[in-house]
């Protein structure tokens, strides 16, 4: 089974990030993987791992039932998925994802203490979101 799950890892968000100030997602109709992200780590910080969340918006856009999700992981992870690297919250709306020790995830806002004190501190692995556009 594939992962991408990090360890002792801050995403910062990306280098054409469109905001200096995060945002919240906007909600228009249906939710957007956006809007599933955040709302599932803004309210559960260091409860979930990348594969967790990844698969809980695949869940939910494909409206799986409980029963059908441990079979329904083992196949959504059984080919490469791209990582929380490439999640729009990362990339265009302005949150930075760190990641402890066991893989546990939670979300900051890249104008706070904490996104700050993150990319400051030498015990993580820096990685940045993807670019929207190719430089």
């Amino acid at each position: 089974m594939k992962t991408t799950n990090y360890y002792n890892t801050f995403i910062e968000v990306a280098d054409d990030c469109p905001v200096t100030k995060a945002e919240i997602p906007p909600v228009r109709g249906e939710k957007t993987i956006a809007n599933i992200e955040f709302e599932l780590l803004i309210d559960n910080p260091y409860e979930f791992t990348s594969d967790d969340v990844l698969f809980h918006v695949h869940a939910a856009k494909r409206q799986l039932k409980s029963k059908e999700f441990e079979l329904e992981r083992e196949k959504f992870f059984s080919k490469g998925q791209a990582c929380f690297r490439s999640s729009p919250l990362t990339k265009r709306y302005g949150w930075g994802a760190h990641f402890d020790g066991d893989g546990m995830m939670a979300i900051y806002a890249v104008e706070s203490d904490e996104y700050q004190q993150f990319t400051k501190d030498k015990g993580l692995k820096q990685v940045k979101a993807m670019r929207s556009k190719k430089a």
